[in-house]
């Protein structure tokens, strides 16, 4: 079967919802029996997320072979149920790179290096290499950014010419685009979906669906005045209210009928039924009354939620397995050092202390990790979380004060978290860290043990920095457990406290593995801790 590729762009705002609408797409075509892979192209110059500011950016996805790509890999991941690769996403910055590579080289041969064709063959060529390294039945592959935007024009004069190249039947064009409320006069407009049309149709692009968003209920007039201005069948034109329930949206897809309009556009017939059931017991979990449960989150970057959406996507997993309603406090680290949301922290039934770098925010983060330890609230820290976790127990267990992270304080004389040996020569940031999916040992009997149910996993790691094998024997004798290790037994991949319902650290993120219907098992146990010290 030749491979079908649906396009997916943005209009109007950024942050419109196409990642989601991609996503959820995806998992109705899989329900009917097709092997769907995913594809994000972002065109900013960075030569990836690796090195962006979490506040720029948001969370950097990781995958199992290391590429540190965007957020919405994630919701590709946790909708279709896939595991992405290397392939899955791209910059304009690599792209960039590889042409500017090859000209030094003089592979060229002293040609002039032009936006069209090398730019734009070497963006076809890297959108082909997702149907060649997984033989999918059908590409999903979303544009970042803006119908507009002078960094995506090369992208989308790419998928112009990729259409005449694989055939225009074998192609697909959605436009996702957003319908502003004027709140003086209570109604939605289309004018901005008009122009982001007209924009995409003046570089060759007629969109063949219109996914319109929107806050509030789209009139069916609405969408026929879409359908005449934007010439496109009015069966195309499909409106998507933001839903509170994330995992609602295929459903709310399928009700529109969208799924069999699309695979009526590709000539596709399904192979299958599709079945909802797991995912209709998902939303009704959600929607069903539950008791509360107060978690801190205590991050460096909580200003914006989604620098930790994995995190918080996996809580949310985790407490539908628990049978509670997760309540996140999002509390700024650097507020606790300033004696700041001292009684959200106090009044949380579980603290957890995600991943990040720099020193801004330790300190407060450390606070949270002794409040947790000495008041038996569970705990769970991921990457930094375990590391500042290990920190305070140097400092207030075994009595040594300045005890730090060589990251944070060269100078301190008990780094408990010191540098990796084979990051100590690296002078490049980017992609550069121990990266992707690596395994681990369990030791039996132990809380990571029991919550997995198994002696060895594997996980998917983001961090420069470990803990100092020279003081692992003193800490298992005043009471920290290593109850996970590489299998060469040189590296700490997770602690816990012994004495202790819940406090658990683990260097690896296992955020980016939970998904909706299978949530995190270190996350379940986490939550599970949450309910009965509630109850308590």
């Amino acid at each position: 079967m030749t491979t079908k590729y649906i396009f997916f762009t943005g209009g109007v705002v950024s942050s419109v919802g196409k990642g989601v609408t991609a996503a959820a797409l995806g998992r109705t075509l899989k329900e009917r029996g097709f092997n769907v892979a995913v594809q994000k192209l972002d065109p900013y110059i960075n030569v990836d997320p690796g090195t962006m500011s979490p506040y720029q950016h948001g969370e950097v996805f990781v995958l199992d072979d290391g590429a540190e790509t965007d957020l919405d890999l994630g919701h590709y991941e946790r909708f279709i149920d896939i595991r992405a690769t290397r392939v899955s996403n791209f910059t304009a910055g690599q792209v960039y790179n590889e042409i500017i590579t090859k000209e030094r080289k003089g592979d060229y041969l002293g040609g002039t290096i032009q936006v069209i064709p090398h730019i734009t063959n070497e963006i076809k060529r890297r959108i082909s290499l997702v149907a060649e390294k997984s033989n999918p039945d059908i590409v999903l592959c979303e544009v970042g950014g803006t119908v507009g935007d002078i960094e995506s024009q090369p992208f989308l004069e790419s998928l112009r010419q990729l259409r005449s190249e694989v055939g225009r039947e074998n192609v697909l064009f959605v436009h996702v685009t957003w319908l502003p409320y004027i709140g003086a006069t209570h109604e939605l407009k289309t004018k901005p979906t008009q122009h982001s049309v007209a924009a995409l149709r003046s570089i060759g692009i007629s969109p063949n669906i219109i996914i319109a968003r929107s806050d509030h209920p789209v009139a069916k007039d609405l969408c026929d005045k879409i359908a005449l201005f934007c010439d496109v069948d009015r069966n195309a034109v499909v409106p998507m209210v933001t839903s509170k329930v994330l995992y609602e949206i295929p459903l709310l897809l399928e009700k529109t009928g969208l799924p069999d309009y699309v695979l009526g556009m590709l000539k596709l017939e399904p192979r299958k039924k599709p079945d909802y059931r797991e995912w209709e017991q998902i939303v009704d979990r959600v929607n069903t009354p539950k008791p509360s449960v107060k978690i801190a989150l205590v991050g460096k970057y909580v200003e914006l939620e989604d620098a930790y959406i994995s995190v918080r996507e996996a809580i949310k997993h985790a407490a539908l397995e628990a049978g509670v309603e997760a309540e996140i406090d999002w509390i700024h680290s650097a507020d606790l050092e300033r004696d700041k949301n001292l009684e959200k922290l106090q009044d949380a039934h579980g603290i957890i202390v995600p991943g990040g770098f720099g020193s801004r925010g330790t300190e407060g983060k450390i606070m949270a990790a002794r409040f947790a330890r000495e008041n038996k609230i569970p705990y769970l820290g991921l990457c930094l979380g375990m590391q500042l976790m290990c920190i305070e127990f140097a400092r207030n267990v075994l009595g040594y004060e300045d005890a730090n992270s060589s990251e944070f304080n060269r100078a301190s004389t008990h780094p408990v978290i010191d540098l990796m040996n084979d990051q100590r020569s690296i002078t490049d940031m980017g992609g550069t860290m121990r990266l992707g999916l690596y395994p681990c040992m369990l030791k039996s009997g132990t809380l990571a043990a029991k919550a997995y149910g198994s002696d060895k996993i594997e996980e998917r790691h983001r961090h420069r920095w470990e803990f100092n094998n020279t003081y692992r024997e003193e800490f298992e004798k005043a009471g920290m457990v290593f109850s996970g290790l590489s299998p060469d037994g040189k590296l700490v991949e997770i602690s816990e406290i012994a004495d202790h319902p819940y406090m658990v650290g683990s260097q690896f993120h296992p955020e980016f593995l939970s998904r909706p219907n299978r949530p995190h098992p270190l996350f379940v146990g986490f939550l599970k801790a949450i309910a009965k010290h509630a109850n308590k």
